[in-house]
């Protein structure tokens, strides 16, 4: 079957396809483009704080399509050949060379190559992860990224990339006060895999450390396959909904894909930080799930199928127990966590989900049963 999208036909029977439909249904929500909704008030806050600080000089995308080439995903942003977050556990693959978005660094190059100095990319992304109260494998991410001229740090007594670096720190120390005020700040330096100096900066809020960004001065080889060979360039990226969990306080990262008007009517264009005031108290069920596991067995899978069965019913998939036998079988014991945010759930339709949860477990991922 084919289905266009964006312009694009994509193809949803290839046998290297494993999107399940409850993903691919998301593909067009476009929860950032959305004035009302918490992550669209969140991008539109940023938005205004570049273009106060910086004379409209950003250009922004928020609607280049998620559906990207392999290059673009990883050769483009030098991810090695090797690396984890090629394998189909980590990745939602349309076919062998094309690929949901796992990040919206996936548009750089690009618009590097098409002579943005300053952009600013804001779309959904997809990643094969666990299942709690901070995971989805859908969420938003904005990507900021500046170019610098030899011009630019020539007369500052620096070098580029020390250059490039203090602009940055100084960008982002702005942006963490502008979304939550005169907070206490820190820098971490870390490793991200295609970059030169990388950081992450920390604020001090609500009695703790919060990690709000990573950034990094930009790896030479991005910019010279972009074309910009005499330039330095740094680059951010944040998760928009782990910033707008904090700022709006919502408690589930579920609740943002809810159209309950309870949630929705909450919000109002341009008001950031206004306090969600929970509308559910049903309680959880907890189910627990035994089996002997084989070699090609991993956790994302198992999530991927009890998101197939429960949708948005399932809360958390947790490992609680894990032993080897002396015939060296290894058995995982998983508890699941279905609940609704909107309303009780009864005891039938928790059992028929846990029920239909085992076949799938026993049949696709082929382990045993306990």
């Amino acid at each position: 079957m084919n289905v266009g999208f964006k312009g694009k036909d994509v193809v949803r029977d290839d046998p290297t396809n494993n999107v399940p439909d409850a993903i691919f249904s998301k593909l067009g929500m476009q929860l950032h483009r959305r004035d009302k909704h918490p992550i669209g008030i969140l991008k539109n806050a940023i938005y205004d704080y570049f273009d106060a600080n910086y004379s409209n000089k950003f250009d922004k995308f928020d609607d280049l399509c998620p559906i990207v080439s392999t290059k673009e995903n990883f050769d483009d942003v030098l991810v090695p050949p090797d690396h984890v977050s090629r394998s189909y556990n980590d990745t939602y693959y349309i076919d062998p060379q094309t690929v949901l978005r796992c990040h919206t660094s996936a548009h750089q190059a690009e618009l590097l190559r098409r002579g943005h100095n300053h952009f600013l990319v804001t779309g959904d992304v997809y990643r094969r992860d666990s299942i709690d109260s901070t995971h989805y494998p859908v969420f938003h991410q904005m990507e900021g990224g500046r170019v610098f001229f030899p011009g630019d740090w020539e007369t500052s007594g620096m070098d580029g990339t020390s250059y490039a670096a203090e602009d940055l720190k100084k960008c982002l120390e702005g942006l963490a006060r502008h979304l939550f005020g005169d907070v206490e700040m820190r820098w971490i330096d870390t490793y991200f895999p295609f970059t030169n100096p990388s950081f992450e900066l920390e604020i001090y809020f609500q009695e703790k450390w919060l990690e709000v960004l990573g950034c990094e001065v930009t790896e030479q080889e991005i910019l010279k396959r972009g074309g910009k060979t005499d330039n330095v360039a740094w680059a951010f990226g944040l998760g928009l909904e782990r910033l707008a969990m904090v700022l709006f306080g919502i408690p589930d990262i579920r609740l943002f894909w809810s159209t309950d008007e309870r949630f929705t009517s909450q919000f109002s264009e341009g008001q950031l930080g206004v306090k969600f005031k929970p509308f559910s108290k049903y309680p959880p069920c907890y189910k627990d799930m035994s089996f002997w596991i084989n070699e090609s067995f991993t956790e994302n899978n198992l999530c991927e199928i009890v998101r197939g069965v429960a949708g948005d019913l399932v809360e958390e998939v947790q490992l609680i127990d894990n032993f080897t036998n002396k015939k060296e079988m290894t058995s995982h014991c998983y508890r699941i966590a279905y609940r609704s945010m909107e309303r009780s759930l009864t005891d039938d339709e928790i059992n028929e989900l846990q029920w239909n949860v085992r076949e799938q477990v026993q049949s696709k991922l082929k382990v045993v049963l306990r």
